[in-house]
């Protein structure tokens, strides 16, 4: 009996212990380029376990697929997972979202490399509440926004791909032109499925 109350303990640690290992893993194209580049996202569970859930619910449902990179500063920062990039329409772009806000889970800094949600200002969300889906990439340490934004990941490969695509030519709102498309999207642990049927593929 004792045992068993032992493994029932340990159970919820190993849980988050696997959850904290996911990845996320984001494939990008240029306008009309054949040429994909990937990144990948070391998801913290830990550090932002709300945050983390929403983000893997998001990613199975394939919500982030087809969406375009809407924000781009040079070697700084890249922001991407607005609906709205899905439209023609340009004029709100950055202010769509799923329809919810999550909660603050502030905890980690903003280093190079560090994923985050994005949120609206302190004047009109003083509980600084994170959009359910917009998320930005740190490019280089942006200590000014430690103690504001949850981060919730660390690109674990790809970062010289972002510093590339931050790079990229950009309207005076920091929007991409030509547009960076979203090729795919999703968790390391359920890739999409890949037809191989030899020799139509090649």
């Amino acid at each position: 009996m004792k045992k068993l109350l032992l493994l029932l303990a340990l159970l919820p640690l190993c849980i988050h212990s696997t959850r904290a290992q996911e990845s996320a893993i984001f494939e990008f194209r240029i306008d009309h380029s054949r040429e994909v580049q990937r990144i990948v996202i070391a998801l913290d569970a830990g550090a932002a376990p709300v945050t983390v859930t929403n983000f893997e619910n998001l990613l199975r449902h394939k919500f982030y697929t087809g969406l375009k990179i809407h924000r781009i500063i040079p070697n700084t920062l890249v922001q991407m997972g607005d609906p709205l990039s899905r439209k023609a329409d340009l004029t709100r772009l950055g202010t769509g979202g799923p329809g919810y806000t999550l909660p603050p889970e502030i905890h980690l800094a903003n280093t190079a490399g560090a994923v985050a949600m994005a949120r609206l200002g302190d004047d009109i969300n003083p509980a600084r509440r994170s959009s359910g889906s917009q998320f930005y990439i740190c490019l280089k340490p942006l200590p000014d926004l430690d103690g504001k934004y949850t981060v919730f990941g660390h690109v674990t490969q790809g970062m010289d791909v972002l510093n590339n695509l931050s790079m990229q030519a950009a309207d005076t709102n920091d929007n991409p032109v030509p547009p960076i498309f979203i090729k795919s999207a999703y968790l390391a642990s359920a890739p999409p499925l890949q037809l191989n049927i030899w020799p139509f593929n090649r």
